[in-house]
This record gives structure tokens, C-alpha cells and sequence, in this order.
């Protein structure tokens, strides 16, 4: 079955899948994890759906990495 990305609980090992979507519930997550300065852009967006990031960990260490 696949993930509600609309509202399910997510962490640090949610996986990244085919249904992945930028929704308000993985924007909330995103701002918990790297503060109130998260945003998505474009690149960023892209380099998510490319398939590089096997879970949201990745994805918020990545954006970690790009804004220190």
C-alpha cells in the first residue's frame, strides 16, 4: 500500500517512493528537522524525485549540507 503523504507519520527512515509528494505534511516535517528557513526549490525538488535519496533522512541531511 502506499504511503499517505498527506498524512502519515513521518521520520528520518520514511522511505522515498515512486508516490513521493512535496505536501504540506513533508513541508511540516522539513521545517522541524532543519528549522523555519526550510524551503523546497526547484533543484532541490528535482534531486528528491531523481531517485538519489532513499528516505526523508537523506533528503534533510542533503538540504542540511547545501544551507549550513
Amino acid at each position: 500500500m502506499p504511503l499517505d503523504w498527506h498524512s502519515a507519520p513521518l521520520s528520518r527512515h520514511t522511505p522515498i517512493d515512486t508516490g513521493y509528494r512535496n505536501t504540506q505534511n513533508v513541508r511540516r516535517f522539513m521545517r522541524e528537522q532543519c528549522g523555519e528557513r526550510f524551503r523546497f526549490d526547484r533543484p532541490f525538488m528535482a534531486w528528491v524525485r531523481s531517485g538519489a535519496p532513499a528516505d526523508l533522512g537523506a533528503v534533510v541531511d542533503e538540504w542540511l549540507r547545501l544551507h549550513p
